[in-house]
């Protein structure tokens, strides 16, 4: 009950001093305007909740002016550094471009097994690490063994519904993974909470039909904190978490069935 610098509500979102590093996905995808905001807005909110995050943005290359997760994976990272007990400032949200390291990642034969758990050894201070990539960088070698859900941001529309199950597919047939799919609606748009709900009933059906998948769909207010702190919520209750390497990969609680034999090819 006394415990200093731990609070006793800390339980009630799984959160424990032993925490290992945690994983979630998140797709870019042609609504980068709705993606974007949404993912600031849901790191803040971990943030708030007591998981340092950093954000390996796979849409974003390394530069000399613009160091990134290529330059931590072939030279000593920042941490070794530091002495034995110091710690590095994570009250920041951390933002890294990382396109070229994760390519290497995923084209490194050594690292076929579980190519992220390289990050471990560099990332290891933090809670959380985010990866913002198109599905295409997502579905790649990169998440094998993971079992994550790879978040999949959406607007009201036929052309938002197409794209978003196009994703869905993408996932299924080169990785295996069901993705979660979040619709963001705006108040100040008439009809468009009920449009939002319209869009991910359709994108359930064809998930079902097509792909044999059961997804998990949620619709957000954008201007509400209460909706963008539950979808947190609900990502990190599903995340996977990245092992040291040589020792073996947690999964999360509510594992996604792998992908049925009977998948729709032509769809």
């Amino acid at each position: 009950m006394l415990d200093i610098g731990f609070h006793q509500g800390a339980s009630l979102y799984s959160h424990t001093p032993q925490d290992e590093l945690r994983l979630l996905a998140v797709a870019s995808s042609q609504a980068d305007a709705y993606g974007l905001e949404t993912l600031w807005q849901v790191c803040l909110h971990l943030q708030r909740l007591g998981y340092p995050v950093v954000v390996l943005d796979g849409t974003a290359r390394e530069t000399e002016n613009c160091p990134g997760l290529q330059d931590l994976l072939t030279h000593a990272p920042w941490s070794d550094s530091l002495g034995p007990g110091s710690r590095l400032d994570t009250s920041a949200l951390a933002v890294l471009p990382a396109l070229l390291g994760l390519q290497s990642l995923s084209g490194n034969p050594r690292n076929l097994q579980q190519p992220l758990q390289a990050l471990e050894p560099l990332f290891r201070r933090y809670a959380l690490v985010v990866l913002y990539a198109p599905v295409t960088t997502l579905a790649s070698p990169l998440l094998a063994g993971t079992m994550t859900a790879p978040l999949l941001i959406m607007t009201p529309g036929k052309s938002s519904v197409l794209n978003s199950y196009r994703q869905l597919k993408h996932l299924a047939l080169h990785a295996g993974l069901t993705g979660t799919v979040a619709c963001m609606t705006r108040a100040s748009q008439t009809n468009h909470r009920s449009q939002g709900e319209s869009a991910l009933q359709t994108l359930r059906q064809c998930a079902s039909r097509h792909l044999g998948q059961q997804i998990r769909t949620t619709l957000i207010r954008t201007e509400s904190p209460q909706d963008l702190q539950r979808l947190a919520l609900q990502l990190i209750e599903n995340a996977c978490t990245i092992s040291a390497p040589g020792t073996a990969t947690a999964l999360p609680s509510a594992v996604a069935a792998g992908v049925p034999a009977h998948i729709v090819q032509s769809h």
